[in-house]
């Protein structure tokens, strides 16, 4: 991954990167179509699986999102929280407070249904405060639940 411009508002330590992924509330998924962006804004879950990041998505079974998945295999992803806008005297001054994650890596569909399960419970505890829930087998075959494994992830702090 590119090096960060700004390295001063890198963060580096895992457990504050995992924090400020913890403090987002939706996750931006973003594609190449056709050499065109599509960006699209998506409930999360999130665990530390063999020291990477792992995000897990859910949605219908078909549409553009669930095509450019199968056609790419790839996605980036970008979360932020805490923004708050820094006035001043002229405009040139003005800055933003706020914290982000960026990354992208491989996508993928998951088919196994205990698997979908447990990606469910982390989308449910991340979104809801709560993964302990019971999820009906027809639930889980007809939603579709997907997996990014970050191989690129860097995280910015501005306060």
């Amino acid at each position: 991954m590119r090096p960060m411009r700004r390295q001063d508002r890198e963060v580096t330590d895992p457990e504050r990167i995992s924090a400020v992924i913890d403090a987002c509330t939706h996750c931006r998924l973003g594609f190449c179509d056709q050499g065109r962006t599509y960006i699209v804004p998506v409930n999360f879950g999130h665990a530390v699986e063999h020291g990477q990041h792992v995000f897990y998505f859910h949605g219908a079974p078909e549409g553009r999102k669930i095509d450019l998945i199968r056609e790419t295999g790839w996605a980036g992803i970008e979360m932020d929280e805490g923004y708050q806008l820094h006035r001043a005297e002229k405009a040139c001054g003005h800055s933003a407070a706020f914290r982000s994650i960026i990354g992208g890596g491989p996508i993928v569909i998951l088919e196994d249904l205990e698997e979908k399960r447990r990606a469910l419970s982390r989308i449910m505890a991340h979104t809801a405060g709560s993964g302990d829930w019971e999820f009906p087998e027809a639930a889980v075959r007809a939603v579709c639940v997907y997996k990014l494994t970050a191989e690129e992830l860097s995280c910015k702090e501005h306060l």
